[in-house]
């Protein structure tokens, strides 16, 4: 098509989106959406049957202690709600619990196992469930009166971030996965990301676009990095994929959505960004094309890095689009009308034109609605933040009304640190969901904002013209701080601010299964400390154990590690002011720090005076190993630190005093790990090689599972990837075989530099390392996936060797 074509058909489409976007009010066609999903559900009695799979699950013994109803909402007040009651007839269930979907009903049997029984449910790596509390069949608590009933304050509770597939789901298999849904009922969720075998999808449309398979072998990431291909970051890295993989995952995502649609769940599927392999460049020239800039390669090698992007304002855009989400439709039935999209997240529009941003904004929603005429576009709110440079109000306006009312939601993605809803006007009156971030790189770090989780949604939900329609957990992995997706997940139940010093008490209780005093006052300094990081500094685990500064310490001053801990205000004096994590603006490698350590040593030390009492439950052990690991990690980030003064000071005994005992802290914490089966370095591995097909599968995936988590991206002889750790990890296996060797080599390089009295060779010391981490990444060795000593012994021999 000509360019003035072009430019008559956008403007076209821009005025038919125009005339839409004024038909109807924004809480009507929600209102409206909310209709016409609840037509899509599978049948009441399929939902309670799914509702009892959980409880048969989760307490086998108690499958016949409760009876699930699924009711009207008008039962409910007009909203989604569950009830629990006493049944009444004899003979029968202890429990009734109604609900307006399945989410419902396991969302209020998992309220009566915490409020009623002191139960409580986690994720198996970080500790699993605690049921000891709960009493046996026919003995549970009965409820008082006519029971309660709760509401959600906002329809919609999401679920997921974009990366999470890669850095948490990408090796599981259907076991996995049902009991990932099962803990998203129980929680509430029901609008979950459901990314899972799209590249199967995508097999078959290119196909039918001419696009042989071979040629999409260089377009396809591998499978721990098929976020990024998918978001066209990068393309052919870790790959290619194997049929059996395509098929593989594709029968999973059936799996994944069978049992999401019988637990009443809306699905969100993805759709058509634009990003497009090399061949259809060469199959349709005229098309408008182009190829990106670099995204974090080292040398801008094109085999992975500038991918291509098919314009929405090419007509093939739609065309590609539609066949997208019809493709699935066929594949999945009609299972949602919900699409995420983020075509312009870290990839800004080639003009700030607000006419232009409009006409680009929808074609990506007439993609979707080609292929489903009822589709809504959820849209990753991450690019107003992480891109506000380019997206100024003109552009946000532009690009938020380019579709119908109520065909957008946004999510608020890091609304619990930077709420963007605060300054745009509630999105400029589009609905969005009140987002927790939280977690970057799937890394390993307890780290929170308990204050913002408890306050933010109501603050949002009750505020003047107010556009919020669900709150949503959208962190970039899973498995960790368990504490606070506990919290986020009730804010789709609270109609008000928790109050969290009480809460903690109430979750300490049902986490480890009785009243501990000392685990108690524990969590009090863990909460104004850990869980009050109010710094607004977006936590990526920068610890020097898994995050080794790649530097020339020679070259700059080493601030005090004690000044910057003084810096941090004792939590008792003022729990809400912004602490600092930076003690001075130079371009020393400075580790996230943001409370005073000495409060959390003080927290540990009454975990372990609680360990007595607590040594048989295995969330208390999980969290022990956890907060002696923080504690053990902050300690080494000092130690670097002394050993760099040592070094800059030319003084080698000093260097070598503090370079040891940095490199025993590694082996220490190491050792503490190998204790706790969710901190092994094994189970990631194996359950990569368990999907693979053949020895050369088995060998690729590996590779894979090696590679994101330590040097992530490609290198060159002597520059790491700029993305080198990002995926950082404490587990055992990982620090005695990765992180403690390449400590181990740059104190080697520091202590010969002073020893000849020459400069020190970084370049040297990066060719040494780099080689070393390639072979690492290639090696096929085994490691443990079985814990083994005892956690609560070994964690109070470190307290005393570090801090007795």
């Amino acid at each position: 098509m000509s360019q003035p074509n072009m430019k008559i058909s956008a403007l076209v489409l821009l005025l038919s989106v125009i005339t839409m976007t004024s038909s109807a009010s924004s809480p009507d066609v929600i209102e409206s959406l909310l209709t016409r999903l609840e037509s899509k559900r599978v049948s009441p009695s399929v939902q309670e049957t799914a509702a009892a799979g959980v409880l048969e699950r989760l307490l086998p013994f108690h499958s016949r202690s409760f009876q699930f109803k699924i009711v009207p909402k008008d039962v409910c007040g007009g909203k989604n709600c569950f009830l629990i009651e006493n049944y009444k007839e004899k003979d029968g269930p202890e429990i009734l619990i109604r609900g307006t979907t399945a989410v419902e009903l396991a969302s209020g049997l998992h309220w009566y196992l915490k409020y009623w029984c002191n139960a409580h449910v986690s994720w198996d790596k970080t500790g699993g469930i605690q049921v000891a509390s709960v009493p046996k069949a026919g003995s549970l608590p009965r409820l008082k009166g006519k029971g309660v009933m709760i509401q959600r304050p906002v329809p919609w509770n999401y679920y997921q971030n974009v990366v999470t597939s890669s850095y948490s789901y990408v090796w599981w298999n259907w076991s996995g996965w049902e009991k990932e849904i099962d803990w998203m009922a129980l929680q509430g969720v029901n609008l979950p990301l459901a990314f899972t075998g799209q590249e199967a999808i995508w097999q078959k449309v290119f196909m039918d676009f001419n696009i042989s398979k071979d040629e999409l072998n260089d377009f396809f990431g591998g499978p721990a990095f098929l976020a990024w291909a998918r978001m066209g970051n990068l393309h052919g890295w870790g790959g290619p994929l194997s049929q059996n993989w395509l098929d593989q995952q594709l029968n999973l995502q059936k799996q994944i959505l069978s049992r999401m649609s019988e637990l009443g769940m809306v699905p969100v599927l993805p759709s058509f960004s634009g990003n497009v392999p090399e061949a259809l460049k060469k199959i349709h020239p005229s098309a408008n094309i182009t190829r990106l800039g670099d995204w974090n390669t080292v040398d801008g090698n094109p085999k992975w890095c500038c991918t291509y992007l098919l314009d929405p304002s090419d007509p093939l855009f739609v065309e590609i689009g539609e066949a997208f989400v019809r493709k699935q439709i066929k594949e999945y039935g009609d299972v949602t009308d919900i699409y995420n999209c983020d075509t312009f997240n870290e990839n800004s529009p080639p003009s700030n034109d607000t006419t232009y941003i409009s006409m680009l904004g929808a074609a990506v929603y007439r993609a979707m609605s080609q292929g489903d005429k009822d589709a809504v576009w959820l849209m990753q709110g991450w690019l107003f933040y992480s891109d506000s440079a380019f997206w100024k109000p003109p552009q946000m306006k532009a690009l938020l009304h380019s579709v119908p009312v109520g065909k957008m939601i946004v999510l608020d993605l890091f609304a619990d640190v930077k709420p963007i809803w605060e300054t745009s006007a509630q999105f400029y009156g589009t609905p969005y969901v009140w987002c927790l971030l939280h977690n970057f790189g799937g890394n390993i770090e307890m780290y929170g904002v308990l204050d913002a989780i408890s306050s933010g949604p109501v603050d949002a939900r009750i505020s003047d013209n107010s556009t919020m329609v669900g709150v949503g957990m959208c962190m970039e992995g899973i498995e960790h701080n368990p504490v606070v997706y506990e919290l986020m997940s009730e804010m789709a139940f609270r109609s008000e601010k928790v109050l969290v010093a009480e809460w903690l008490k109430a979750y300490s209780r049902r986490r480890y299964g009785k009243t501990v005093r000392q685990v108690e006052a524990a969590w009090e300094i863990l909460y104004h400390t850990i869980y009050n990081c109010t710094d607004g500094i977006a936590d990526h685990n920068t610890d020097f154990i898994v995050k080794f500064p790649d530097w020339d310490p020679s070259t700059i001053s080493a601030p005090s590690f004690g000044k910057q801990e003084k810096m941090l205000l004792p939590f008792h004096l003022s729990p809400s002011r912004r602490f600092l994590s930076q003690a001075t603006g130079s371009d020393f490698p400075q580790a996230h720090l943001w409370y005073s350590t000495r409060f959390v040593v003080d927290a540990l030390e009454l975990f372990l005076h609680a360990g007595n009492h607590l040594k048989e439950s295995l969330p208390f052990r999980y969290d022990l190993v956890d907060l002696t690991r923080q504690v053990l990690s902050k300690l080494a980030n000092k130690v670097y630190v002394d050993a760099m003064t040592a070094f800059q000071q030319k003084d080698a005994k000093a260097l070598h005093l503090h370079s040891q005992k940095f490199l025993q802290l590694i082996k220490d914490i190491d050792l503490l790990l190998a204790c706790d089966d969710n901190f092994l370095l094994g189970t990631w591995l194996e359950s990569a090689k368990a999907l693979a097909a053949t020895p050369s599968e088995m060998r690729q995936y590996e590779w894979n599972a090696r590679t994101q988590v330590t040097m992530w991206y490609d290198t060159n002889r002597t520059a790491q990837s700029k993305l080198h750790d990002y995926a950082n990890k404490f587990w055992s296996g990982l620090l005695e075989d990765y992180y403690l060797p390449r400590a181990s080599s740059y104190f080697s390089y520091l202590t010969k530099s002073l020893r000849e009295n020459k400069k020190f060779e970084l370049e040297e010391w990066r060719k040494d390392w780099i080689s070393y981490s390639n072979k690492w990444q290639s090696e096929t060795q085994i490691y443990a996936v079985k814990a083994k000593g005892d956690a609560l012994e070994i964690a109070k021999t470190l307290y005393k060797n570090y801090f007795g």
